[in-house]
């Protein structure tokens, strides 16, 4: 731990003093740390990096659709992030579990404080694919970083498509990554969205396949006061009792008139 300057000047005399509060390891507070649980959300770039080294490959999307290009990450470094914003490139790492190739990769907001080309870079998406798709109640073992909540209360919801899983207290320094207007009169949570391409089952359970998972910062109260149609609220998907509901009897089914015939 290196001493500030006027430190060195007061501990001049106690040169031995110095040497073991110099030698004393910081405390948990001191390191960077992330805005919540998931330990991804707020790192900068190069803390993401030295976590998990670097990236096997730099992939930017196309406009808004999920189509991308890859670049090797020597490529990135000496040409294309020169020619691309940096903060459009998502580093990329892969993994093996349970047979599953889980693809990871990691969305930046640069800091447009900093009055230089290349501005920090903090992360504000984590992109989470599985090949092939999975069934809901396999994620947490695919993803370690995932520790969906129990409670049945827990706030969830669901479209047609996805569904949204929030957990734990909401972080005032989360609102930094977030791009969304007004977003200082709004709490940001740790938030788990999960994709499935197929579409999900009217009647849901944990048996539904999921292709991709976001874990982001997203508002609680957003979602309830101006996303209520197309937010559904339902039972937290890991809680015992979303296991123990009872799927709804078929509809009866409609008897088809038979014609009668005048003899």
């Amino acid at each position: 731990m290196k001493l500030r300057h006027s430190h060195l000047l007061a501990c001049s005399g106690l040169t031995a003093l110095c040497a073991v509060l110099a030698s004393l390891p910081l405390p948990d507070s001191a390191w960077p740390a992330a805005y919540f649980e998931d330990g991804y959300l707020g790192l900068s770039q190069a803390e993401l990096r030295a976590k998990l080294g670097p990236p096997e490959a730099v992939r930017d999307r196309k406009a808004a659709l999920r189509v991308f290009n890859y670049y090797s990450f020597q490529d990135w470094e000496n040409y294309y992030k020169k020619l691309i914003s940096p903060e459009n490139g998502e580093d990329v790492y892969s993994f093996k579990r349970d047979k599953i190739n889980v693809r990871y990769s990691f969305g930046y907001v640069p800091d447009l404080s900093e009055n230089t080309e290349f501005p920090t870079l903090y992360v504000r998406l984590v992109d989470v694919e599985f090949t092939p798709a999975v069934p809901i109640e396999q994620i947490p073992a695919l993803v370690p970083e995932f520790r969906p909540p129990s409670e049945a209360n827990a706030a969830t919801f669901r479209s047609s498509l996805w569904v949204l899983v929030f957990k734990g207290p909401p972080s005032p320094d989360a609102r930094f990554i977030i791009r969304e207007r007004g977003k200082e009169r709004l709490d940001w949570t740790l938030a788990f969205q999960m994709f499935s391409l197929q579409g999900l089952p009217e009647f849901l359970t944990t048996k539904a396949l999921i292709d991709r998972m976001e874990i982001s910062a997203q508002s609680i109260q957003m979602v309830r006061e101006r996303q209520r149609l197309t937010h559904e609220p339902i039972l937290n998907p890991f809680s015992k009792e979303f296991a123990e509901r009872q799927p709804p009897p078929p509809p009866p089914s409609k008897k088809i008139p038979v014609p009668k015939y005048a003899e």
